[in-house]
C-alpha cells in the first residue's frame, strides 16, 4: 500500500491570540489550512497518531493475514481500565455480508464492540457473590473502558498499515437485528461501535481537520466562549482549508454555514417524536443500564 509524504504535504494549525474587549480573540490562519498536523519522525507513536484517518468504508477485496489481526485484538486488550475489570467484549467478524447486515460498511474484518458484564456476573456467581452492576455509573464505566480499547485498536491497525473505520452503524436500523445476528445477551450487554477493517481503494485526498483553541482546551478552569469566539468557530467550519465539515451538503441545501446544516439536517435526523423514548433508550433500559420508569 502506497504511503503519502507526509513531510511534502504538512499542514497545520495555527492560533493567534488577541485581547479584544477582555475577549480572546481565535484567529485561523486560511493561508496555511489545516488538512494535517505536523507528523513527528522521531517519534512513531506520535507519527502514528498524526497520521490517523478513516477511509469511510472504501475497502478493496484484500484481506488482513491473521497474525496482523491479532496484533490489533492484542493491542487493543492492552487498553487501560477501571479496576481492570476489561468490561467489553469484542465479537470478530469475518463475513462481508454480516458487516453490511451489522453495521453498513464492510471490509476484511470488522470488531463489534460491546459493553458487557456478563464475564463478570458469571465469574462473581461461580465464586458465590451477588455482583449486580446495573445503572448509569455501570454504563458510563463501560462505555470509557471499551472506547479506549477501540482506540487502541484503531492505532494499532494504523501502525500496521491498515485503516479502519469506527461506526455507530450497529445503532441504526432496527437494533434487534444485532442482538439476533451476534447472538448477544440481552442483559448486561450493549453494542457500542464496530471498527471495520481493511485496505483503501484509494488514499483520501486529505485529513479532517480538528479544533484546538477556545472551547475545546481550558486553562485552570473552564472557559465560556464570547461571541467573538463562537464567530470566530462558525467560519473556521465554513472555511473549506480547515477540511472540518463531514460533507458539502450544507451548500447544495442552500444553509448559510455548515453548521446550520450539522444542527438541523445530520445532527437532528432520526430522533424520536416529542414525548417518545428512543429505540437506544429502550434497549438500554432492555439490558438493564437505564431504569425503567416506574409503572
Amino acid at each position: 500500500m502506497k504511503t503519502p509524504d507526509h513531510t511534502t504535504s504538512r499542514r497545520r494549525f495555527l492560533r493567534q491570540g488577541a485581547l479584544a474587549g477582555g475577549s480572546l480573540l481565535f484567529l485561523a490562519d486560511h493561508a496555511r489550512g489545516a488538512a494535517e498536523p505536523a507528523t513527528d519522525a522521531t517519534n512513531a507513536t506520535l507519527d502514528t497518531i498524526h497520521r490517523a484517518r478513516t477511509t469511510h468504508g472504501n475497502f478493496t477485496a484484500q484481506e488482513i493475514p491473521e497474525d496482523v489481526l491479532q496484533k490489533i485484538i492484542h493491542a487493543s486488550l492492552r487498553a487501560p481500565g477501571a479496576s481492570n475489570l476489561q468490561n467489553y467484549s469484542i465479537i470478530v467478524v469475518r463475513e462481508r455480508d454480516r458487516m453490511k447486515h451489522l453495521c453498513g460498511y464492510a471490509g476484511s474484518r470488522a470488531l463489534v464492540y460491546c459493553i458487557d458484564y456478563n464475564r463478570l456476573t458469571a465469574t462473581a456467581e461461580h465464586l458465590g457473590h451477588a455482583y449486580k452492576p446495573y445503572g448509569l455509573d455501570s454504563l458510563l464505566i463501560g462505555c470509557v473502558n471499551t472506547t479506549l480499547a477501540i482506540q487502541n485498536a484503531t492505532l494499532a491497525a494504523r501502525s500496521l498499515g491498515v485503516d479502519y473505520l469506527v461506526t455507530n452503524g450497529v445503532h441504526r436500523g432496527d437494533m434487534t437485528r444485532v442482538w439476533k445476528t451476534l447472538d448477544l445477551p440481552e442483559s448486561l450487554c450493549f453494542p457500542l461501535a464496530a471498527v471495520v477493517l481493511g485496505y483503501p481503494t484509494e488514499e483520501p485526498k486529505h485529513q479532517r481537520g480538528r479544533l484546538s483553541g477556545p472551547g475545546v482546551v481550558h486553562e485552570n478552569t473552564y472557559h465560556r466562549l464570547t461571541q467573538v469566539e463562537l464567530d470566530a468557530l462558525v467560519a473556521q467550519h465554513d472555511d473549506p482549508a480547515q477540511n472540518l465539515p463531514l460533507s458539502d451538503e450544507w451548500k447544495k441545501s442552500g444553509h448559510k454555514h455548515y453548521l446550520d446544516w450539522l444542527f438541523t439536517a445530520w445532527l437532528g435526523r432520526g430522533a424520536p417524536p416529542a414525548g417518545q423514548e428512543s429505540q437506544v433508550t429502550r434497549l438500554l433500559k432492555r439490558s438493564g443500564f437505564v431504569a425503567a420508569a416506574p409503572s
